[in-house]
């Protein structure tokens, strides 16, 4: 499949948590990192979500909160992702952060500038991906 969006996941359906109208689906990737994603339940049947079945996800980068230490801050974004920078791209206005995750994957962001050297990014540095259960796309394989 090919998509503009960065973030592209295939896994299983790990867990469907039905809801009235919106559906919680997590998506558990290789090497064992997860996401959840919110979708609404018309859309799991559409799509004939099962535990165990195959699914995509598909996140955009400038979706993607880039974080670094521990700020002791709780926040209500289901993915929080923890990886070390494996590529950072500077530009005159944004930079590309690619965070390589413990399971493997890896994870796209589009931040500002501003941003990236505020946190003081740089490869190999700790940084975690942040991004809403409502920020993901889910599909299946045709």
């Amino acid at each position: 499949m090919k998509t503009s969006a960065r973030n592209q996941f295939s896994g299983k359906v790990s867990q469907i948590k039905a809801g009235a109208v919106n559906d919680e689906i997590e998506i558990g990737l290789p090497g064992g990192d997860k996401l959840v994603a919110i979708i609404t339940h018309e859309s799991t049947t559409n799509l004939g979500l099962q535990v165990g079945g195959a699914a995509i996800a598909l996140i955009k980068a400038p979706w993607v909160i880039v974080a670094t230490g521990d700020t002791g801050i709780r926040l209500s974004a289901r993915n929080q992702l923890a990886g070390t920078v494996s590529k950072l791209t500077l530009g005159a206005v944004n930079a590309e952060v690619t965070i390589q995750l413990a399971g493997g994957n890896a994870v796209c962001a589009i931040i500002t500038l501003d941003s990236a050297t505020e946190l003081g990014l740089a490869e190999g540095k700790p940084a975690t991906a942040i991004f809403k259960a409502s920020h993901v796309i889910v599909g299946v394989p045709a």
